[in-house]
C-alpha cells in the first residue's frame, strides 16, 4: 500500500474533562472491582539490528532565538450589544481584525493570535488584563429602488441601481487574562516530563500562528491543514466533488528539538460553479427533468451561493414548493405619489425577474427556486441565477469510485513531494511578524536523518520449502500452499451474465492443483434467471439458494459467487448475510476481469485461509522458536472501530477484535465484531455481563477459542495492536479497554491478571520518509527510532511495506505498556514479521496483519447490514441516549472460527 486517501465498561471515577463524550462508551456500569492502573511507559532503548541507511524527513528544524519569550492567553468573549451570544461561524475572525484596526492603540500595538473562538494569544502582556470593547461592524449592500419586493419577497437587484449604503452590527468584545505560556517549556521539556502539558500549551499556539496565517489569506481550514482557492489545486473526483489539494502544516517536539512538519494534504469539496450543473452531475442525471428534488433539497442544504446578478453571497435553507413560473411571493407596490402604503400584489418569481429585474429566465423556469431566507420568511432564487461558492467542505461519505479516483489523483512521486515541499517552506514563514517576535527562523532544507533496513523475514511453504520475499514480496510460482483444503463438495452460483462459470471452474481446479489444494469438480454450477437480473438483490439472493437447495443434496463445503461488478455491487451484502450469518457457509465471491494465473492464485489463498488451511508461516514460527512468545501461552489481538461503515455519516460505529489462535502460531486470527454507537471510538463490548451474570462481551469469545484451539491452554500475555486512537485517547485505551479484557479474563475464573505489551498503530500522519538520492520510496523494513520520535515516549516509524505508487507513508507505532518485556529489537522485529503473515496477500502490508484483519472483519460485517437502508437498523441513526444500538447478524457457528475476513 502507499498512500492511504473508523457491552459494558467499568470506571473507577468518572470520565475526567479531558475525555472527549464521543471517546467513552456511554452504557458504563460499576462493579466491586477496583481498575488495575497502567501508566504510558518511557523508551527504554533503540533498536540496532538492520542495516543503516541516510533519508530525509519532510520536518524542518526550527531555530528560537528567543527563548525566554512569553505566550500570553487572554480569553474572548463575543455578544450582541444586547449580551446574545454570537452562535454565526466565521464571524469571529472579522470582528477581532475590526477590534485591532479600531483599538490597537490602547492594545499597545500588540499583534493578536486569535484561534477564531475564544482564546487569543500575544507576545508578552498587553497594557491591562481585562478590556471591554464596542466593536462596529459594516456589511455594505445594494439600496432597493421604489419597485423592490416587501418584507416577505426576494433578494433580487433591481433595474435602477442607487448608492451603496451600509448595514451595521455592533459586537461587544470581551478580553480577560487567562494564563501565561513560557516558550522555553518546549525546551525544557526534552528533559522532563512535568513540563509536558506547558509544551503542550505552547506548541497549540504556534500552531494557531500558522493557522491564523492562513486564514488572513482566505484559506480553507481544516484543523493543521490549510486549502488555497486556487483551481490549478483541483481535481474532479466524480458526482460533483472536487478534490483540493493544500498543505499540513504544524510545529512538534522531537529527540532532536523543535520541528515544523510540512507535507502535501487533500481535502474534498463541493464542486463550485453554477447549481445546476452541480446537481446534474452529483445526481449523474443528463438533463434537469430527471433530477430527484428531495435528494437535491439535503445535499444543498446550508451550502453557500452567490447570486450572478449581483455580488452577495446565500446560505440555501430548503427549496420552494413550485416551480419558479408557479412560486408566488406577495410584494408591495407604491402608489404613484410615492405613498409607502402601496398595494400589496401578489407575483410569481419567474414573472418579478422578468418584468422588474429585466432578467427572462430560460433553463430554471419550470425548476424549483433556491430557498435562501429563513424558515418563515422564504427568499427565493431562481437556480439558473445561483453559483455555488468555492472552498465548501463535502461531508457526505464518499462512494467506492469517488475514493479511488481520490487516491489516484493524489499520489505524488517521492522527488515530486520533495520539490512542492521545499518551495512551500522557502514562501510561507519568512515575512509572519508573530514568529519573528519570537526569534523563530525555520530552516529550508529537509532534515536529514539515519534509518535502519531490517533484514526481511523468511517465509515457509509447502512441502517444507523456504520463501524469500523480495522487495517486501513473494509468489507461488513453482510452489504449494504450506496446508492446503480439500475442496470435495462444492458449487458456483453466477449473477452476471457474461462470465462463463464452467471456463472458470475448471481453470481454478487446474491452478488449485499446481498450489496442492485438490478441488474436485463443482457439484452443481447454477445461473441466475435473466428476468430476476432488475429485482431487488434480497430477492435475487433468496431465489438463488432456493435453486441451491434444490440441487444440492448436503451442506456444501464452499460456494463461489460470481458476481456482476466489482466492488460496487448490491448482491454482495445480502449474499454475505445469508452465507456466513443464515446458512453458515463458506463463501467466496469474485467478478473478475480477466482471469490469469496471479489473479487465481489470490483467490485460492483466500478460499483456503478461510477453510481452515495455511498458505505460509514465519520460518522462526514454524520452528517453534519465536521469542517470549514459545514459551508461555501468548494471544495477539488486533482492534479497530469503523466510522462510517454503513455508508452515512449518522451510522453506528462498528467495532472489529481479532484474537490469534492455535499457540504458538501468530498467523491463524479468529474475529468478534460488534456494532456500537457513532463515533465512539473507545470499544464497548470487550466485556458485557448480562443479568444472568453471563458474558456476551468479544474477549470471551475469543479468549474460549485461544484454549479450544491451543490444547487446553489459557494465554498469560497479551500482545495488543489498536488501530485508529489519536495520542489524546491513550490513557483511555489503558484504562478503559484494557481493564475491559482483564474483567473478560478474570470472569472465566483466572485471578491472576495476566501480563500486557499495548501497541498503537498510527496511519493518519504527516511524517514521509525519503531517500536522499533515489527516485523511488524508501525500502521495506524501513524502522526509524530515533531524532524524529517523540523526546521521551516509547515511539517509532516502520514502512514494512514496498512503496509502488506515490509516496510510502510509514506507520507510527506508540508502544503505551510492555509488561512481556521486549528489546526494542526484538519488538521491532515481530511487528516487521507480522507484516508478512497476512494469509490473503503475497505482497508485506504496512501494517501488522492482526489490524488489517481487524479492519477487513469490521468492512465485512458492515456489509451485513449496507445493503437494505429501509432495513430495521439501517434507517435508524446510532442512538446516544435510551435507544439501543441496533446489533449486527451474528455469524453462524459453521463459520464462526473460520477467517471469514480474508
Amino acid at each position: 500500500m502507499t498512500e492511504e486517501v473508523p457491552g459494558i465498561v467499568e470506571a473507577a471515577e468518572p470520565p475526567t474533562s479531558s475525555q472527549s463524550p464521543a471517546d467513552v462508551p456511554h452504557n458504563l456500569e460499576t462493579e466491586q472491582m477496583t481498575p488495575t492502573k497502567y501508566s504510558i511507559i518511557s523508551r527504554n532503548g533503540v533498536g540496532t539490528t538492520g542495516k543503516h541507511i541516510p533519508l530525509l524527513v519532510n520536518l524542518f528544524e526550527v531555530a528560537v532565538n528567543v527563548p525566554d519569550t512569553v505566550f500570553f492567553q487572554y480569553s474572548v468573549a463575543i455578544t450582541f450589544e444586547d449580551k446574545q451570544a454570537v452562535e454565526s461561524k466565521g464571524i469571529g475572525r472579522k470582528v477581532i481584525d475590526r477590534l485591532y484596526q479600531t483599538y490597537s492603540s490602547e492594545l499597545g500595538g500588540k499583534r493578536f493570535v486569535y484561534d477564531g473562538g475564544k482564546t487569543l494569544y500575544t507576545v508578552g502582556p498587553l497594557p491591562l488584563n481585562k478590556y471591554e470593547f464596542k466593536v462596529l461592524l459594516e456589511k455594505s449592500f445594494t439600496k432597493r429602488s421604489a419597485k423592490s419586493p416587501g418584507a416577505n419577497g426576494s433578494l433580487h437587484e433591481e433595474t435602477k441601481r442607487s448608492k451603496h449604503s451600509f448595514q451595521s452590527k455592533t459586537f461587544m468584545v470581551e478580553i480577560s487574562f487567562a494564563t501565561k505560556i513560557p516558550l522555553q517549556s518546549i525546551v525544557i521539556s526534552l528533559k522532563e516530563v512535568e513540563s509536558d502539558t506547558n509544551s503542550q500549551d505552547a506548541l497549540r499556539v504556534l500552531d494557531t500562528i500558522l493557522r491564523q496565517r492562513a486564514a488572513n489569506c482566505g484559506c480553507l481550514l481544516v484543523r493543521q491543514s490549510f486549502f488555497h482557492d486556487d483551481s490549478r489545486n483541483f481535481n474532479d473526483v466524480g458526482a460533483g466533488v472536487t478534490a483540493v489539494s493544500g498543505f499540513h502544516s504544524s510545529f512538534r517536539s522531537t529527540q532532536r528539538g523543535l520541528s515544523l512538519n510540512i507535507d502535501v494534504s487533500t481535502t474534498i469539496i463541493i464542486k463550485p460553479g453554477p447549481v445546476i450543473d452541480f446537481l446534474l452531475s452529483n445526481q449523474q442525471v443528463k438533463e434537469p427533468r430527471y433530477i430527484d428534488w428531495e435528494k437535491a433539497k439535503k445535499m444543498l442544504k446550508n451550502l453557500r451561493v452567490q447570486a450572478t446578478h449581483h455580488n452577495q453571497e446565500f446560505k440555501i435553507s430548503g427549496l420552494s414548493e413550485k416551480p419558479c413560473i408557479q412560486q408566488l411571493f406577495s410584494m408591495k407596490v407604491k402608489n404613484d405619489d410615492n405613498n409607502s402604503r402601496g398595494q400589496t400584489v401578489d407575483i410569481t418569481v419567474y414573472e418579478y425577474f422578468a418584468k422588474h429585474c429585466g432578467i427572462e429566465l430560460t433553463s430554471s423556469a419550470y425548476l424549483p427556486c433556491l430557498d435562501v431566507g429563513k424558515p418563515k420568511r422564504p427568499v427565493y432564487l431562481p437556480l439558473e441565477l445561483c453559483s455555488l461558492v468555492s472552498l465548501q467542505r463535502y461531508t457526505k461519505v464518499l462512494s467506492l469510485m469517488q475514493r479511488a479516483s481520490l487516491v489516484e489523483k493524489s499520489r505524488q512521486k517521492p522527488q515530486d513531494r520533495i520539490k512542492i515541499l521545499k518551495s512551500a517552506v522557502g514562501k510561507c514563514y519568512d515575512d509572519d511578524p508573530v514568529l519573528a517576535a519570537c526569534g523563530i527562523s525555520i530552516e529550508k532544507q529537509l532534515n536529514l536523518i539515519e534509518g535502519r533496513v531490517l533484514e526481511t523475514p523468511k517465509l515457509k511453504v509447502g512441502k517444507n520449502d523456504d520463501c524469500i520475499p523480495h522487495n517486501g514480496r513473494w509468489n507461488f510460482n513453482k510452489k504449494t500452499l504450506l496446508q492446503a483444503s480439500h475442496i470435495d463438495y462444492w458449487a458456483v452460483v453466477n449473477f452476471s451474465a457474461s462470465c462463463d462459470t464452467s471456463y472458470i471452474s475448471r481453470e481454478l481446479i487446474r491452478c488449485g492443483m499446481s498450489k496442492g489444494i485438490n478441488i474436485e469438480r463443482p457439484y452443481t454450477l447454477i445461473e441466475e434467471e435473466p428476468q430476476l437480473r432488475k429485482s431487488h438483490p434480497v430477492a435475487r439472493v433468496e431465489r438463488m439458494f432456493d435453486l441451491l437447495a434444490s440441487k444440492l443434496n448436503r451442506e456444501p463445503k464452499l460456494i463461489l459467487c460470481v458476481l456482476p461488478e466489482r466492488k460496487i455491487c448490491d448482491i454482495y451484502g445480502p449474499w454475505k448475510k445469508k452465507c456466513l450469518s443464515e446458512i453458515g457457509v463458506v463463501t467466496q465471491c469474485i467478478a473478475p476481469v480477466k482471469i490469469t494465473n496471479q489473479y487465481l492464485t489470490n483467490v485460492l489463498l483466500k478460499i483456503n485461509s478461510k477453510l481452515g488451511g495455511i498458505n505460509s508461516l514465519l520460518a522462526i514460527e514454524h520452528s517453534g522458536h519465536l521469542p517470549l512468545i514459545k514459551d508461555t501461552p501468548t494471544m495477539i489481538l488486533g482492534m479497530d472501530v469503523s466510522h462510517n461503515s454503513l455508508g452515512r455519516l449518522d451510522s453506528p460505529s462498528i467495532a472489529a477484535v481479532v484474537g490469534s489462535r492455535h499457540w504458538p502460531l501468530i498467523s491463524r486470527y479468529r474475529a468478534s465484531v460488534r456494532m456500537q454507537a457513532s463515533k465512539v471510538e473507545m470499544i464497548d463490548a470487550l466485556y458485557k455481563p448480562l443479568e444472568n451474570g453471563s458474558d456476551d462481551g468479544i474477549i470471551r469469545e475469543l479468549l474460549l477459542d485461544f484454549y479450544d484451539s491451543s490444547n487446553g491452554r489459557k494465554p498469560t500475555q497479551f500482545i495488543v495492536f489498536r488501530d485508529g486512537v489519536s495520542e489524546s485517547q491513550f490513557e483511555q485505551v489503558l484504562t478503559i479497554e484494557l481493564n475491559q479484557i482483564i474483567k473478560a479474563y478474570q470472569h472465566l475464573g483466572e485471578v491472576n491478571v495476566p501480563q500486557f505489551t499495548v501497541i498503537v498503530a498510527q496511519k493518519k500522519h504527516h511524517i514521509k520518509l525519503f531517500l536522499p538520492n533515489g527516485p523511488e520510496n524508501v525500502p521495506p523494513g524501513t524502522v526509524v527510532d530515533t531524532t524524529i520520535t517523540h523526546p521521551r515516549n516509547y515511539d517509532f516509524y516502520m514502512c514494512a511495506h514496498a512503496g509502488m505508487l506515490g509516496t510510502s507513508r510509514p506507520v507510527h507505532y506508540h508502544v503505551l505498556l510492555d509488561e512481556i518485556g521486549f528489546s526494542a529489537d526484538g519488538l521491532q522485529n515481530l511487528i516487521h514479521s507480522l507484516s508478512y503473515v497476512n494469509q490473503r496477500s503475497t505482497i508485506a502490508t504496512s501494517v501488522v496483519a492482526p489490524i488489517c484483519y481487524a479492519h477487513h472483519a469490521a468492512a465485512q460485517m458492515g456489509q451485513l447490514l449496507n445493503f437494505d437502508d429501509s432495513s430495521e437498523t439501517g434507517s435508524s441513526p446510532a442512538s446516544e441516549g435510551g435507544i439501543p444500538i441496533p446489533e449486527l447478524p451474528r455469524l453462524h457457528r459453521n463459520v464462526r472460527s473460520s477467517m471469514f475476513f480474508c
